[in-house]
């Protein structure tokens, strides 16, 4: 962008395979098509500031365009600025502004007040990475359109450094010869570098209803740590240790982590819909009237476990379909997708309910 201004054993193993696959039809209510662990497709993403993360995520998913992936926009803004956000580190030679480096009169046109700040400004961080996705996802647009041969991503991020009128001048990413190479250089190191920002995949949801759309808003949050009393229906954030919660390796970890616990997560997924209190022994007894089998789980499900009653309750889960659940299960953990069976001690396993 900035050039806009100057011009990511067989037999045991069978044998295992279907032992487990065994015990996931007798113990759950298995729905192949409710939900997927994908490697492909968009993907997750790792490896960027937190504050970054949230609305990364948030700008890849507001785009119809697959290609415009949370690494995409990850490797496009440390090129931009290192995720610099200071006025002195994120201010370019020639007026670029901000994480996303917008120019001023760029930025009238992308700009919005995407945080609620009361104002649209390239120095937040939150409305400086949605106008680069809604910028990014508008010339993915035009490079599909445009017949040009080549990577649909490498154009529109030529686009976005050069204008689109460079990419309409050589009918392609400008050459080497163009602007010192500057913008045929930028696009080459940002498609490289992805996979530094590459995560696991994020899980993906079909299906309508509350469940299904909590589910989907949680699983946005998958690979953001967890934190002990962090997190709210605004979203991650810093949490706070108590004597023994909250601690890793001697310290506390908490007061510094920006991330969700687990009953905050299932509390960010129903917001605003359902307001669900904060503590998970309050959810269970919140949802209690309305119990749900194992054999009859359906995603979006409050899952519990207990040390004995629903006095010891103290940690929560959502169904995320097919024998998983996605959680915050502990200090010095990621919010996750794993096996409902090895969540926590399955002697713990409590029961599930349907908000």
């Amino acid at each position: 962008m900035k050039v806009l201004v100057r011009a990511a054993v067989a037999l045991v193993v069978a044998f295992v395979a279907a032992v487990v696959s065994l015990l996931a039809v007798v113990l759950v209510d298995i729905d192949a098509d409710a939900t997927e662990i994908s490697g492909s497709g968009r993907g997750g993403l790792k490896g960027v500031p937190e504050e970054f993360r949230i609305w990364i995520l948030k700008a890849s998913a507001a785009c119809s365009e697959p290609e415009l992936a949370p690494a995409l926009l990850a490797a496009q803004l440390y090129q931009e600025s290192k995720f610099q956000t200071s006025r002195e580190q994120a201010t370019s030679h020639a007026g670029a502004q901000g994480p996303a480096q917008f120019m001023p009169g760029t930025w009238a046109t992308w700009g919005r007040d995407d945080d609620e700040s009361g104002a649209a400004s390239p120095w937040d961080v939150g409305d400086a990475v949605m106008a680069q996705g809604r910028m990014m996802c508008s010339l993915l647009k035009k490079a599909k359109h445009s017949g040009y041969s080549g990577d649909v991503r490498a154009l529109a991020l030529a686009g976005y450094n050069a204008g689109w009128g460079a990419v309409e001048r050589y009918r392609g990413v400008p050459p080497q010869s163009f602007a010192g190479g500057e913008t045929y250089n930028y696009v080459q190191i940002i498609l490289s570098t992805m996979t530094r920002f590459q995560g696991p995949g994020l899980l993906e949801v079909s299906g309508s209803g509350n469940g299904a759309d909590a589910l989907r808003r949680a699983a946005t949050q998958i690979g953001t740590p967890y934190a002990w009393g962090g997190g709210s229906p605004s979203g991650p954030s810093t949490g706070f240790c108590d004597g023994v919660n909250g601690y890793l390796n001697g310290r506390c970890s908490a007061s510094s982590t920006v991330g969700f616990d687990c009953s905050s997560l299932a509390q960010y997924a129903y917001w605003p819909d359902l307001h669900l209190p904060r503590t998970a022994a309050a959810q269970y007894g919140a949802t209690s009237d309305r119990p749900v089998s194992r054999q009859d789980l359906k995603v979006g499900d409050l899952l519990f476990w207990s040390h004995g009653g629903s006095g010891s309750i103290y940690h929560v889960a959502l169904y995320a379909g097919d024998g998983n659940v996605l959680q915050a299960p502990r200090t010095g953990r990621d919010v996750e997708v794993v096996p409902l069976t090895s969540a926590m001690p399955e002697r713990d396993y409590y029961g599930a309910t349907r908000p």
